[in-house]
C-alpha cells in the first residue's frame, strides 16, 4: 500500500542547499559535469547541456520503484515513476553541463527530483562510445516514504492506467520513457513488454 500523505516532507530550501554541497564536495569548480539520465531526464531535462551521449551504468537497474502522489498521481490514486535500484545495470543518457552553469543547473534538478529527498545524488562511473565519464546519479532512497519494491507486472499495469497527477497520466511517462530510450537505440527489454501490455490494454478516447 502507498504511505500515508502524512509521511511526506517537504525538504526546505537549506536541506536542498546543503544536499547539493553535499553533491559538490569533489567538484573542481572550472570543470564541466555530467548528469545521468534515466527516466524523464532523457525526454524533459529542463536544463541547458552542451552534449549528450548513451551512457551505462553497472550494478543499478531502472525500476518503477517511487509513489508520485503529485506529478504523476494523487495521494488517493498514486503512480510510479524511475529510480535507480542496485544490482544489475542501465542504459540512458549522459548530458554534459557548463561548468558556469553547474550551480543554477543543480539547484533547478534538485527542485525537481530532490523535493522529499527520494534519492540518493550518486557519483557513477558512466560507459558512453567516447570513453568513460563521471555522472551524477539520482539513486533511490530505499528508507524514504516514497520507496516501494517495484510490484509484479499485473499490480504495476493497474497502477500505471489509472494514475494522473500534475504533469500527466502515468502511462505518459512510462510510453515516453520507452520511446525515448527506443530511439537512442537503448534496449530495456522489460520496459519494452511492460509497455507493449500496457497499450494493449489502454482505454481508447
Amino acid at each position: 500500500m502507498p504511505p500515508a500523505v502524512s509521511a511526506f516532507v517537504r525538504w526546505s530550501e537549506e536541506k536542498m542547499a546543503e544536499s547539493i554541497e553535499t553533491a559538490l564536495r569533489d567538484w573542481t569548480p572550472g570543470c564541466d559535469v555530467w548528469i545521468f539520465g534515466y527516466g524523464s531526464l532523457i525526454w524533459r531535462p529542463e536544463f541547458d547541456f552542451t552534449e549528450k551521449r548513451p551512457a551505462q551504468i553497472q550494478g543499478f537497474h531502472r525500476a518503477l520503484c517511487l509513489w508520485s502522489r503529485i506529478n504523476r498521481g494523487t495521494p488517493e490514486v498514486p503512480g510510479l515513476v524511475f529510480g535507480l535500484e542496485q544490482s544489475g545495470n542501465c542504459q540512458g543518457m549522459v548530458f554534459k553541463v557548463e561548468a558556469e552553469r553547474v550551480r543554477s543547473t543543480f539547484s533547478s534538478v534538485w527542485k525537481r527530483e530532490m523535493g522529499t529527498g527520494a534519492y540518493h545524488p550518486t557519483w557513477l562511473d558512466c560507459i558512453t562510445p567516447e570513453g568513460p565519464v563521471k555522472g551524477l546519479a539520482f539513486v533511490i532512497n530505499q528508507a524514504g516514504p516514497a520507496y516501494v519494491s517495484e510490484p509484479p507486472q499485473d499490480a504495476l499495469v493497474e497502477i500505471i492506467l489509472r494514475a494522473r497527477g500534475t504533469y500527466g497520466t502515468c502511462l505518459e511517462y512510462v510510453t515516453q520513457t520507452a520511446d525515448a530510450l527506443h530511439s537512442a537505440g537503448i534496449d530495456d527489454q522489460r520496459l519494452m513488454e511492460l509497455v507493449k501490455c500496457l497499450r494493449q490494454l489502454q482505454p481508447r478516447s
